[in-house]
C-alpha cells in the first residue's frame, strides 16, 4: 500500500458510500485488512462483494455491503452505540459520529422534527454504517491527513423513498451539500447519494480543482449504472513536497461604509474572525461628495464566504457586498 498524505475525489459520475469504498480498494487499500478493522463493530452480519466491471470503457471496482438486518429503521442514539461500542480508534469512532450525526440532522431540518425524534430509513441500515466507518477508517490505512474534493455533480430527476416518490436531488443530500460547491449535469438520476454527501462534506478540508502533489495513486470506484457519462468516482492519492508552496483559494469580500459608528468596527472584526476569516482590513477612504468612509475587506476560505457575507449584512449598514 502507498502511503499518501493527500486525496482528491474526482466526481466524474458523482458518489455513493458503496463507490467511495470502492475507488479506495482500487487505488490500493487492502480488503481483507480493512475488513479486519471493521470486524469490531457490533453489527448484524455483513460482507464485501467486489468485482471488477468497466463503465464506459473505464475499469472500476464495484464494491457493495451486503447484509442481513432485520431493522431497517434507526435512531441516531441506536447508530451512535454501535459505533462507540467498536474496537475502532478513537478518533475513527469520532469523524464516523460527527457523519452519523450530520445525517440525522439533515433528516432533522428537512422534516422539522428534533434529531432525537427522527427515524432514519434507508440510511438507517448497517449498509449505511459500513459505509461511513469504513471510509473513515480506510483513508486512516492509507494515511491521508487532506481531503479535497471537486464540485458535485447533481442531475434532476425522481426517487421513490420511504417518505414517497421525491424529487432528486434528495433533500437530504442538498441540505448535507449547503456551503459545498455544485454543478447542474444533464440526465434523470441520482448521482450524489445523502451518505455519500455526508462523508465528503465532513472530510473534506477544501474544495475545487486538483491540488499540487506528487501523484502516487489511482482508484475507481464504479457505480450500479452505464451512464453516457462513465458512472465512476475517482480517487487520486498523492503527497505534498515538503519544499513547495501549498497553494489554496480564498475569497474576498468588501464594502465601502460612510455611515456606521466607528466603535462598531472592533465588534465587527471580531465575529468575522470568529466564523473563519483569514484576514479583515479596514482602510479609510473619501466617497462622494468627500464623505469619509470606511472600505471594509474580508479575505476567507471559499467555503466560509456565505456565512461572512451574511455577518456584514446582518452587522453593519452596507447595501451590498462585492
Amino acid at each position: 500500500m502507498t502511503h499518501s498524505d493527500t486525496i482528491y475525489f474526482d466526481l466524474i459520475g458523482g458518489a455513493s458510500g458503496n463507490m467511495i469504498l470502492g475507488a479506495l480498494v482500487d487505488a490500493g487499500l487492502r480488503l481483507d485488512a480493512l475488513r479486519d478493522a471493521l470486524a469490531g463493530l457490533a453489527l448484524d452480519e455483513w460482507s464485501f462483494e467486489t468485482q471488477r466491471v468497466t463503465r464506459r470503457g473505464i475499469a472500476a471496482t464495484w464494491l457493495d455491503v451486503r447484509v442481513r438486518d432485520e431493522k431497517h429503521e434507526r435512531h441516531l442514539s441506536e447508530l451512535l452505540d454501535v459505533v462507540a461500542a467498536s474496537r475502532l480508534p478513537s478518533d475513527v469512532q469520532a469523524t464516523s459520529a460527527r457523519v452519523l450525526t450530520r445525517i440525522a440532522e439533515a433528516e432533522a431540518h428537512i422534516h422539522a422534527r428534533p434529531v432525537e425524534h427522527v427515524h432514519l430509513h434507508e440510511l438507517g441500515g448497517v449498509d449505511t454504517i459500513v459505509d461511513v466507518v469504513g471510509a473513515v477508517m480506510g483513508l486512516r490505512m492509507l494515511g491521508v491527513t487532506r481531503v479535497i474534493v471537486s464540485p458535485f455533480p447533481l442531475a434532476r430527476g425522481r426517487i421513490k423513498i420511504a417518505h414517497g416518490d421525491f424529487p432528486l436531488p434528495a433533500p437530504a443530500t442538498l441540505a448535507l451539500l449547503q456551503d459545498a460547491p455544485v454543478v447542474g449535469v444533464e440526465g434523470e438520476r441520482e448521482t450524489i447519494t445523502p451518505t455519500a454527501a455526508a462523508i465528503l462534506t465532513t472530510l473534506a478540508d477544501a474544495y475545487g480543482a486538483l491540488p499540487r502533489f506528487t501523484l502516487r495513486a489511482i482508484g475507481y470506484g464504479a457505480g450500479t449504472r452505464d451512464d453516457p457519462t462513465p458512472n465512476v468516482l475517482r480517487v487520486m492519492l498523492g503527497t505534498r513536497a515538503p519544499d513547495t508552496l501549498a497553494c489554496e483559494s480564498i475569497v474576498e469580500l468588501e464594502t465601502n461604509i460612510d455611515d456606521m459608528n466607528p466603535q462598531v468596527y472592533d465588534y465587527v472584526m471580531t465575529r468575522l474572525f470568529e466564523a473563519g476569516a483569514l484576514d479583515v482590513t479596514l482602510t479609510p477612504l473619501q466617497m462622494k461628495k468627500n464623505r469619509p468612509a470606511t472600505w471594509l475587506r474580508v479575505f476567507a476560505p471559499v467555503e466560509r464566504a456565505a456565512t461572512l457575507r451574511n455577518i456584514i449584512f446582518d452587522e453593519t449598514t452596507t447595501l451590498g457586498v462585492r
